[in-house]
């Protein structure tokens, strides 16, 4: 059974979402059976490499909120983390591009990384003090510590197009999957589970997707009919 999960860098939900999704799977019985694809999905598409902004800032000016509304949404995302057990920098965090980190993770999943990858990222946004965003040697280094080449990484940051196709291939898919927000997990192709829900709603999802995702079943004709294998094709003899 495969999961795709769509999701952002500097998507405070997804990083608690991630946590919740991860809980339900780690306790899923047939965890082992169950794939996990991470795919592309950016809140600023667009947005300038060197756009970087206080979170405060961008809050108050994309959502229409107070200072004050905008750090009480913060520390709410602070509880709400260090309930799933995760680091969460309420103040002092910035804002910006997450596009070359997107690039990044389908560099690493072309290497088995992504999923090492992108929990680093997750950590070193929300919890971290130094900045991700336009700082290639960051990257590097988040790349490097997930088992990533640095040259090679270094070389993706340095050609905008390297990967870009498969970025924008994820949001298209997206948008066409009737996504508007993220976290957005798809299981099977059959279900949608929008948002950072509590780890039991990821468990009856997982269930159901997994009890419906039965083995082909064959209809016996009741004898053999002529087919094609790899020793090749049955002659009829008469």
């Amino acid at each position: 059974m495969r999961v795709e999960i769509w999701s952002d860098i500097a998507c405070p939900w997804c990083y608690v979402g991630k946590a919740r999704f991860d809980k339900a799977l780690r306790d899923f019985p047939h965890r082992d059976d169950v794939e996990v694809v991470h795919r592309s999905f950016e809140l600023d598409p667009g947005r300038a490499k060197d756009d970087i902004q206080p979170v405060i800032t961008m809050l108050t000016k994309k959502y229409g909120m107070s200072a004050a509304q905008a750090e009480a949404g913060e520390d709410n995302l602070g509880a709400q983390a260090a309930a799933e057990g995760l680091d969460y920098r309420t103040r002092g965090r910035d804002h910006g591009s997450t596009f070359d980190m997107h690039r990044l993770l389908h560099l690493a999943k072309e290497q088995g990384r992504q999923e090492h990858l992108l929990d680093l990222l997750y950590r070193a946004n929300f919890a971290e003090e130094r900045s991700v965003f336009n700082d290639d040697e960051r990257l590097v280094e988040l790349a490097g510590a997930a088992g990533l080449d640095a040259q090679t990484v270094r070389a993706v940051l340095a050609d905008p197009d390297a990967y870009a196709d498969q970025v924008r291939a994820d949001e298209r898919e997206a948008a066409q999957l009737g996504a508007n927000g993220v976290p957005f997990f798809v299981l099977d192709r059959k279900y949608g589970v929008s948002g950072a829900q509590p780890a039991e709603v990821f468990t009856r999802a997982l269930t159901q997707a997994y009890g419906e995702h039965a083995p082909l079943t064959i209809v016996d004709g009741g004898e053999d009919a002529d087919a094609c294998g790899p020793d090749g094709c049955a002659v009829p003899q008469h």
